[in-house]
């Protein structure tokens, strides 16, 4: 074989290896990001001679984040508990509901809450809360108190002997 001719097949078979390492090479599938976690619930209150102003976002994947003037912290809560709010909203027809209840007397000391449920949010004040949601707005209030009680709760102190 001539000179000339061994640049032609080296060139050939490298051009040849590229095509075929071209064809068979694996596709790596897309990586697709998690979805984040949806509102399920998002409680405010508001109001009251103490000047209460805490909120409460339960997410679908059972966090939940608190915050008062005081605390902000998260908590986890379990299926049953995010049941037993959802069978709270269903026993008060949450959906039924108007979206505003305020009390017949103004008062700067009522507490006032707000509710948002399936994209529905019901704004009530005491005096005029529906009766079927006020278990609902005792539930939520003591998830809110369990959850500050146990983050200023003091260590337990060891006295020694």
């Amino acid at each position: 074989m001539p000179i000339r001719t061994w640049p032609v097949i080296c060139a050939l078979v490298i051009i040849a290896a590229i095509v075929i390492s071209g064809c068979i090479s694996t596709k790596v599938p897309a990586v697709t990001q998690p979805q984040p976690p949806a509102v399920f619930v998002d409680y405010h209150r508001t109001g009251g001679t103490a000047g209460v102003d805490d909120r409460l976002v339960i997410f679908d994947n059972g966090i939940a984040a608190i915050s008062s003037r005081s605390v902000s912290t998260e908590l986890g809560l379990n299926l049953s508990e995010m049941d037993r709010i959802s069978a709270l909203l269903g026993q008060a027809q949450f959906s039924q509901l108007q979206t505003n209840y305020p009390a017949p007397h103004a008062s700067d000391r009522l507490m006032n809450y707000s509710i948002s449920y399936h994209r529905k949010t019901v704004t009530v004040q005491d005096s005029a809360i529906p009766p079927g949601l006020q278990p609902v707005i005792d539930e939520l209030n003591l998830i809110i108190a369990n959850a500050i009680s146990q983050k200023t709760a003091l260590p337990a102190m060891s006295v020694n002997t």
